[in-house]
């Protein structure tokens, strides 16, 4: 009896620990899923292109337009050089359709920016 109430009390500690990793771990891959179009929207903005619809394909960005982490991304870019990358979040009932996204200024900083509650952010997006 002791033994079960042990068990018992050990997964009511050890199961929304592993949750809270599991869904950190899915932010963290949606946004690593995301991050190498960084590299192709840089070069696209230093060769002149503002061009909406070059942007709206990610494959030009040489992103999918889905992944197994991301339902859906998205990108955008103003004339200015302003915009961003957008993954729309697929996993864990806690960040199931929410949003991580990569925001470009337009001196050409990168930040991050998300709709996921921070305990679930991965440290470079705080």
């Amino acid at each position: 009896m002791i033994v079960v109430a042990i068990i018992a009390i050990l997964a009511a500690i050890a199961l929304p620990q592993y949750q809270t990793y599991v869904a950190r771990s899915q932010t963290t891959a949606g946004l690593a899923e995301i991050s190498p179009g960084r590299t192709a929207y840089e070069t696209l903005v230093n060769q002149g292109v503002t061009n909406g619809g070059t942007f709206a394909n990610v494959d030009n960005l040489g992103l999918q337009a889905s992944t197994p982490r991301c339902s859906q991304i998205t990108s955008t870019v103003t004339p200015i050089g302003a915009g961003s990358i957008k993954c729309k979040l697929a996993g864990n009932t806690a960040i199931q359709g929410r949003t991580i996204e990569l925001d470009r200024s337009p001196s050409g900083a990168w930040s991050c920016s998300s709709t996921v509650a921070p305990e679930y952010l991965p440290a470079s997006c705080l």
